[in-house]
């Protein structure tokens, strides 16, 4: 008998702990967190709604980004017609609609008959719905048929690195806005490019969207009336315009995918205006593969001779290239003989020793100038503004140091400060090798620089944060780079140079001397270390330069990375582009 007593008051403790377990989880879900629900942040009020209806979010609210020109990159409207499944059990004017969209009868009522969710009209599933469309369909007044402009992404998008991507990730919202009213769980952030530079202003403050309610078997719970829910704030959402110009970026796209350069990319700058006109870094952003998030053209990689310029210039302003001095080209850049013939270039001037890229002359330049300063190498790649970011940064609002470009890397001479005393060493960093890594956009800019006579800005990829109603929220100034300068000077005799590589009839970059621009820049070629899986040995292949020589308008860097001497088509690259750039700004 005991033993059934406690057996019972055992069961009945356990009986009751579990609805106190219950009681609280009920209590937790209905009273407490209602709002704020489970580590993922979900608004159960919201969610409970979300049962009891069936909608169509037209546009999710957050900010945009558009060109230089002010049209959409990566995301536009689309004309799109909404059929919502309850007109399925009602009868409605089917004939007209099937007027104003042809060619579609069989389609719409196959989709009729077995719809669940609303129904979404346009491009994607092969209707084309033209804008005058839109007007035909709303003054129809069909309860359940809407035509409106849908925000969708592009099916190619443009500047797809530049512009970046965005994820739904409650971790990372409550990470980074800590302090921030609880946003709804799936609101979707910018985590790569421009999309996490400008996120805090690109938030959604509210959905555009149709929607009615639905008892549990999908029908209308109030009649077919259809609730149009939107923001009517005439400041947001906002877009960032961005110096991009489509064209052109569309144009750099289809170049680097006609020669099918599969690492590393190119960059146009205007020269006026320090801003990048087009930016392409390969491979080609997916979402689903991490590795591809990397934006090459802000990532530090070896530039080989491209890093003579910074060597040419330091020995401009220290005097050590008299008129007549020349140099043993038939040398290595360790003083031997150099063993391919192909490299043998006999006593060569300064000027032609810039021309042909000549190691030696670079090494011995490097050396003599390294003996009487230490830190000369990092004093004139920071005067070219190498070295430091060269983004635009500055004051935004309650942001004292805004970058606009928060992923550039900084640049790098020396590994090792020992290395400055080792001669080997020093002669390898003279020429762009041993740690010597700078980024193409920074490359880029010292182009611009030296066209400009020596003038360092920042770059700049934005130009202006626009409200709603098209008004400016903030305009991006030009800003000058700190920091120390090259003299004029100096900048005029390194344009010289940079016209000679491709005037001169041996010089590395004489391809160009046929281009309907006058172009002056610098090659370079970069050993990486690796090999391929055939034993070959890997470089970067680089040029840079500017545009017309006379004028200067644009700067164009090219880099293709990890390739053999025979596969790379970095110059390829390089002259159809200038080409096509040509002939699009004779069009225009």
């Amino acid at each position: 008998m005991r033993k059934i007593q406690k057996r019972l008051i055992t069961f009945g403790i356990i009986t009751l702990f579990f609805n106190a377990v219950l009681m609280a989880r009920l209590a937790q879900i209905q009273l407490f967190e209602t709002e704020s629900f489970s580590t993922k942040n979900i608004n159960l009020i919201e969610e409970s709604v979300k049962q009891r209806t069936q909608q169509v979010v037209i546009d999710d609210g957050r900010g945009y980004f558009l060109d230089r020109n002010g049209r959409p990159l990566g995301e536009h409207y689309t004309p799109t017609i909404v059929l919502f499944p309850f007109l399925k059990d009602y009868k409605f004017p089917i004939e007209q609609l099937l007027k104003i969209i042809p060619n579609s009868s069989e389609k719409l009522e196959q989709m009729l008959l077995s719809a669940k969710k609303p129904i979404i009209l346009n491009q994607d599933i092969g209707i084309y719905v033209q804008d005058e469309m839109i007007n035909q369909i709303n003054q129809l007044n069909i309860p359940g048929v809407f035509g409106v402009y849908m925000k969708t992404k592009s099916q190619e998008p443009i500047a797809s690195h530049l512009i970046g991507l965005t994820s739904a990730d409650n971790r990372l919202i409550k990470k980074l806005y800590p302090d921030k009213d609880p946003l709804p769980y799936y609101t979707t952030i910018g985590v790569t490019g421009l999309e996490r530079a400008f996120d805090e202003f690109l938030l959604p403050e509210k959905e555009t969207k149709l929607m009615y309610h639905v008892d549990g078997l999908g029908r209308p719970l109030f009649g077919v009336q259809v609730k149009y829910m939107a923001d009517s704030s005439p400041f947001y959402p906002v877009s960032v315009q961005t110096t991009i110009d489509a064209e052109i970026q569309k144009m750099a796209e289809k170049i680097l995918e006609k020669h099918k350069l599969k690492k590393g990319g190119l960059i146009l700058l205007d020269i006026e205006r320090n801003e990048v006109l087009a930016l392409v870094s390969k491979p080609d952003l997916n979402r689903n593969d991490k590795s591809t998030f990397y934006n090459y053209m802000f990532e530090p990689i070896f530039p080989g001779s491209v890093f003579k310029t910074v060597i040419a210039a330091a020995a401009i302003e220290k005097n050590s290239v008299l008129p007549n001095r020349t140099f043993n080209c038939d040398l290595d850049l360790y003083g031997k003989k150099e063993k391919d013939p192909n490299k043998r270039y006999g006593m060569l001037t300064f000027t032609e020793s810039f021309a042909k890229s000549c190691n030696y002359a670079f090494a011995a330049l490097g050396q003599e100038l390294m003996a009487k300063n230490d830190q000369v190498f990092e004093e004139y790649a920071e005067k070219l503004g190498l070295i430091n970011l060269v983004g635009w940064k500055g004051q935004v609002y309650h942001y004292e140091e805004f970058q606009q470009i928060p992923i550039e890397h900084y640049g790098k001479i020396w590994g090792d400060e020992k290395d400055k005393r080792i001669t080997k060493a020093i002669v390898q960093t003279s020429i762009g090798q041993k740690n010597v890594s700078i980024t193409p956009l920074a490359v880029v800019n010292m182009m611009a620089t030296i066209a400009r006579g020596g003038e360092k800005r920042e770059v700049k990829v934005a130009s202006k944060i626009l409200y709603k109603n098209g008004t400016t929220m903030f305009q991006f100034d030009d800003h000058r780079l700190q920091g120390d300068t090259i003299s004029p000077y100096t900048a005029q005799k390194l344009q010289k140079l940079l016209r000679e590589v491709v005037a001169h009839n041996e010089g590395t970059g004489r391809r160009f001397n046929s281009l309907p621009f006058e172009v002056a820049g610098k090659s370079g070629t970069a050993e990486t270390g690796k090999d391929n899986e055939k034993g070959e040995k890997l470089y970067h292949k680089w040029f840079a330069g500017y545009f017309p020589f006379q004028n200067p308008q644009y700067a164009l860097v090219v880099v293709d990375m990890d390739t053999t001497s025979k596969a790379a088509v970095t110059n390829d690259v390089f002259y159809d582009f200038v080409q096509s750039l040509y002939q699009h700004i004779n069009k225009r």
